[in-house]
């Protein structure tokens, strides 16, 4: 970095106003406490200055660099910022050596953070290895495609990684209003006036994008005032009903689902056209309709799930205007499909006996028992292979002793889940009735 350089970062006023206002603490990092509140394994290693080699996977604007400054901060670090779209081996190299001769020299640690890491080759990846592997460097990675497709097993075995959730609307409007606050905004635009009401619509229209939320903010800045009214233009977005408390465009989403749920496809797609008409985001439309097939028509539906993806791709392959045919598709059908909550009661239930029991051991026999010292520790038992019997079902218990007997999985009768429903119940009928025997030869 020359002098220039040096004075352009460090002017608040040269930088863009997301950049100028990114916290240096966790403090003022909202949002991610699941990663790194307070008591965390991870906070605590940063506290003790004992920070792994990191992959931070997340959406867009959901913190990953800014974390990564944080933690080099914390830690003493020098933080090296690198794009793995710009760079290759050659400039690694560089990096490396530098932090060769800083740690040797004065005892100082280097971060390495490379943003969009996936975009990495292989033979690029296998370069850091010996680097990571040593500690002269400490990575982190960034990167909004999941890690065990995109990395390759040895850099994934020393690394960590650590899944950013996207951010909440109470998360962004934490992050809004400490900027409106900041010094640097009260230096470049000391008369602004904002609205406490645009920063509740922005938190709620940024699709938990923070560097979205804040490039809005910037630029509704710079007309002199934050109103909803130029919040929604600097954010590319019409207006849907709002109110002071914010919830116009979460009552036209909860109308829609609940419409979808109560099998009234003439409401649903009345609230779905609404929703696009006044500039929502499909892409979010469609995101609520796949964890709608889940959710609510699940197993009554086997097809319904599969139909909202191919929605999803259909969508994205096609764009606007013409994918509203997709949308209308998709609503029609999910609306008037038979419907099951069985998957949201079923993972409750499942939490719960998880919660409660903690790490409950493994049944002996269904152990694998290869070698002679596992055979001798199963002491007799043994897995009956459903395959051998009538039905391809072997009654034997499955759970673990403390949750023996316990129904976690409740089917309905209601489409196709009508048909699980019975066969689920006669195979738990011949499990309370105990073990038949060995299978017919």
């Amino acid at each position: 970095m020359d002098l220039f350089e040096h004075a352009h970062r460090n002017d608040p006023g040269a930088q863009p106003f997301a950049e100028a206002v990114r916290p240096d603490d966790f403090e003022g990092f909202f949002g991610q406490d699941e990663v790194v509140g307070i008591g965390r394994m991870l906070r605590d290693a940063v506290e003790r200055d004992r920070l792994p080699s990191l992959i931070l996977w997340g959406p867009p604007g959901t913190g990953k660099t800014t974390l990564a400054r944080i933690m080099a901060g914390r830690c003493g670090h020098v933080f090296e910022a690198f794009s793995a779209v710009l760079g290759g081996v050659k400039e690694i190299r560089i990096i490396v050596a530098a932090a060769r001769d800083r740690r040797r020299m004065h005892r100082r640690g280097t971060l390495l953070f490379i943003d969009e890491i996936h975009r990495f080759n292989k033979s690029q990846q296998d370069a850091l290895l010996p680097h990571v592997e040593d500690g002269t460097v400490t990575l982190i990675g960034a990167t909004t495609e999941n890690p065990s497709f995109e990395l390759n097993a040895a850099l994934l075995s020393r690394a960590r990684v650590v899944v950013l959730a996207r951010l909440s609307p109470d998360a962004l409007r934490a992050i809004l209003g400490r900027a409106a606050d900041h010094p640097v905004r009260r230096t470049r635009w000391p008369d602004a006036q904002i609205d406490p009401e645009a920063l509740d619509w922005l938190a709620e229209m940024a699709d938990g994008d923070a560097r979205r939320a804040l490039g809005a903010l910037e630029l509704a800045l710079d007309r002199g005032a934050v109103t909803v009214e130029s919040a929604a233009e600097a954010l590319n977005k019409k207006l849907l009903t709002y109110d002071k408390a914010g919830d116009g465009h979460y009552q036209a989403i909860s109308a829609f689902i609940k419409s979808m749920r109560g099998t009234d496809p003439d409401a649903a797609v009345y609230w779905m056209q609404r929703m696009i008409e006044a500039g929502e985001d499909p892409l979010f439309v469609l995101r609520r309709m796949v964890i709608f097939a889940s959710e609510d028509v699940g197993l009554a539906d086997p097809q319904a799930l599969p139909m909202a993806m191919a929605a999803v791709n259909a969508y994205r392959f096609i764009g606007l205007p013409e994918g509203m045919f997709t949308l209308i598709h998709l609503t029609t059908y999910l609306a008037c499909a038979p419907k099951s909550n069985t998957a949201l009661t079923t993972l409750a239930a499942a939490r719960t006996a998880v919660k409660t029991h903690g790490n409950l051991p493994v049944p002996q026999h269904l152990r694998p028992q290869v070698t002679r010292l596992q055979k001798q520790l199963a002491g007799g038992a043994k897995y009956r292979y459903p395959h051998e019997f009538d039905g391809a079902y072997a009654p034997q218990q499955y759970l673990p002793d403390a949750l023996a007997g316990q129904t976690l999985f409740t089917p309905q009768a209601s489409g196709a889940e009508a048909e699980i429903k019975r066969r689920i119940e006669a195979i738990r009928a011949r499990l309370t009735r105990g073990p038949a025997g060995d299978p017919p030869t």
